[in-house]
Order: C-alpha cells, then structure tokens, then sequence
C-alpha cells in the first residue's frame, strides 16, 4: 500500500500546486510600482529591485543622488525574493576555506563587516527577521572533519560558534546567524525608499544600456551612472561578464504546516547543497539537490523541474522528516562568480554592476549594494578595503 504522503496518494493537488510562486508570497500583500513610461532623469538608475539593488538606492539617497530603479518583473521577484531566507555570515566558502582562498586578513574582515550587516539588516527591517542563529549540519565523516576545521578557524579568529549535536545531526551552530522573509524585506525597503524619494518601476525591462542611458520597453531613462544590480542572468544583459558570471537554477518547495518536526534553527547540510528552515507559522521551506543535477541546472531557465523536485521532495521525507502535502514547489535564477567573491566592476563607461553571489547573497549583496552606491558616486568607498582584488 502506497504510503500517506506518496504522489499517486494525492491526486487532488498537481505536480506543482501553486506554480513557481515562493512560499514568502503567503499573506504577504504587494507593494505595487507603476511600469516607467516615456522618458525620466536622475542622477543614476539602478537596475534590479531586489536586496542588493534596494540597498543600493538607500545609499545613493543618503549621498544625496536622484534615483530611478527599475525591475523587468516585480520588486524582489527574483533571486532575492525567492531563497530560502537565511542571514549568515561569511562568504559562500566556509570560514577555514576564505582564509585559504582570499588570505587570513581579508577574510577576517569580510566576516566581521557580514556580521555587521546581519545587525544593520534586522534592525532596519525587525519585522521580518527572526535572531535564530543557524545550524551546519554535516552529512558524512568528510564533512564532520570539515566542520572541525571551520571550528578552530571560527574560534581562533573569536568568531562565535559552537560544537552541535541535536535532531538535525552532528556539526556547528552560528548564533549570529538568523532567519528572514526575503521578500517582505524587499518590499519594507522600496516602500521606505519610495516615500524618501526613489522612483521605482516595476515591469520595466532595461534592454540596452550605455553612458548616461537606459533604454526599456516603455521608455528612456537619461542619468549620469547606470548600476546594473541584477544577480540572475547578470551575463545576458552585460555580455561582457559572461566569462566570469554563470547563471544556474536553484529550486525550492514548501509545506503546509507540520507539527510533526520542530526546528528552532535554519539548517545547512550536506555542504549546503541542502537547506531548509521550520516557519514560525510551522510550514517548512526547503531548496537543493541541485548538485545531483548539475549540467542541467547550469540554465537560464528558471522554472521548476519535476526531477529536481522530486529530488527535494525526497529530502523532505526522509532527511527533514515532514509528512505534510507540498504546497509550493519554485525556482530562481542566481549567479554564480569564477571566484570565492561577488563581481563588482565597471564593464562599460558609466555603468557599475555587482552581481555573482554564488547562492548566498542575502547579506553580502547588501553590503555590495552600499560599496558600489559609494563607488559610483565618490569614487571611493569606506567598504572597499576588504574587497580590493574586485576591481584590479
């Protein structure tokens, strides 16, 4: 007999429930922008209203520029609004694996400036962030030595972390570390912008970019400085980047509510390939597997895939322990770099892009919105110290 939770024992919900819609948008009401139409000005237009992008704006307004920001979809539609809301510190690399691959100096900085933003970030936007810290949960002896290593570099360098044995596994737990609405953040922030001032526009595709404009379908923005803030795709709109930026699908599903699991902290297991976190309302969000299925998610396609998902989906059964339906099941197109830091250059006279996360941009992104609003505008930036190699 098929087991309550199989697929061919509830043929009442489809493959896809609620297609390609991420769980956030649940009793989350929408902050809508007007598509632009005809020509505008400003001092610069950011193009790409999620994390980064709207980080970005706020810092431009503080120095005092006239902003427009545009977005091809909606405000956090993409990357940034479609994760799986985790804050953590650090670069994608484990802390033990920056100090290899970037110096101990530099990444010593790095961390400390990621967990400054953690605390910028759920200050400014408490409603949506919960203080949880976060779980490293290893999959294999491999990666239990791994988390070792992690641990004495996390501790030499007086970073907190501890030792973690629990329900999730063996591994680390990070108590800086926290949980988020992602597009709950993105939408408290435009909203915020808007009423400082920023003109936003939402369906507003940017299509071709030059020194002091920026063409759309509906109409022409002329300003002084372009900053493309697009992390997905970032290589389609900006050729020029295809050689150090790779575009990839990374897939998600969730649940309707399960008492039958509580998890306190987000997890990261399994090198990270698989994430998950327990919402307060009991839903479980969930995203991976995109490792077993590598050369097809290398892709500009950011759709669901029925494979993938099945993937998860297994993952949730028999890892995480959740036997309620799926309820949602999505994907997002993010970037990834050819190194262990983000991209921030200027490939074209006028025009600044930052962009390759490679999976963890929620807090670096941030960061990187702010250091090329300073770059941009002053030529310089109190954040660039640690981030010099990004533009040689």
């Amino acid at each position: 007999m098929d087991s309550p939770t199989s697929r061919t024992d509830r043929p009442e919900l489809p493959p896809y429930p609620t297609p390609n819609s991420p769980a956030w948008t649940e009793r989350l009401a929408a902050e809508s922008f007007l598509a632009l139409g005809g020509e505008a000005q400003a001092d610069v237009c950011v193009v790409g209203l999620g994390g980064s992008g709207l980080s970005c704006i706020r810092e431009l307004l503080g120095l005092g520029q006239k902003v427009i920001g545009v977005d091809a979809g909606i405000v956090g539609g993409g990357a940034a609004g479609r994760n799986g809301g985790f804050l953590l510190a650090g670069t994608a690399a484990f802390h033990h694996k920056a100090i290899a691959g970037l110096g101990h100096s530099r990444a010593r900085d790095i961390y400390q400036l990621t967990l400054d933003e953690i605390g910028r970030i759920a200050t400014e936007t408490a409603a949506c962030v919960r203080r949880t810290g976060s779980l490293r949960i290893a999959a294999s002896d491999a990666e239990e030595r791994d988390c070792d290593l992690e641990f004495e570099a996390m501790l030499a360098d007086g970073f907190p972390v501890e030792r973690y044995e629990g329900q999730e596994g063996t591994g680390l737990y990070f108590p800086s570390d926290a949980a988020f609405n992602p597009l709950e953040r993105c939408r408290i922030l435009a909203h915020r912008l808007a009423q400082e001032g920023a003109s936003l526009h939402e369906h507003t595709r940017a299509i071709s970019l030059s020194d002091g404009e920026v063409n759309t379908a509906n109409g022409r923005i002329r300003c002084r400085k372009i900053i493309v803030a697009v992390d997905g795709k970032l290589e389609v709109l900006l050729p020029e980047l295809a050689g150090r930026i790779r575009t990839a699908r990374l897939q998600m599903l969730s649940t309707g509510p399960a008492p039958e699991v509580d998890y306190r902290y987000p997890v990261y297991r399994r090198w990270g390939y698989d994430y998950w976190q327990q919402l307060p309302d009991g839903r479980v969000v969930l995203g991976g597997c995109r490792d077993m299925f590598e050369t097809s998610e290398w892709t500009l396609d950011s759709e669901p895939t029925e494979e993938v998902q099945d993937c998860i989906e297994s993952v949730l059964r028999t890892v995480v322990g959740v036997q309620q339906p799926v309820t949602r099941r999505w994907a997002a197109s993010v970037a990834y770099s050819d190194g262990i830091l983000p991209v921030m250059e200027q490939p074209r006279p006028g025009v600044w892009a930052i962009g390759g996360y490679n999976g963890t941009g929620n807090v670096i992104g941030a960061i990187y919105g702010r250091m090329v609003a300073q770059m941009a505008v002053t030529g310089t930036s109190e954040l660039r110290a640690a981030f010099t190699e990004l533009s040689e």
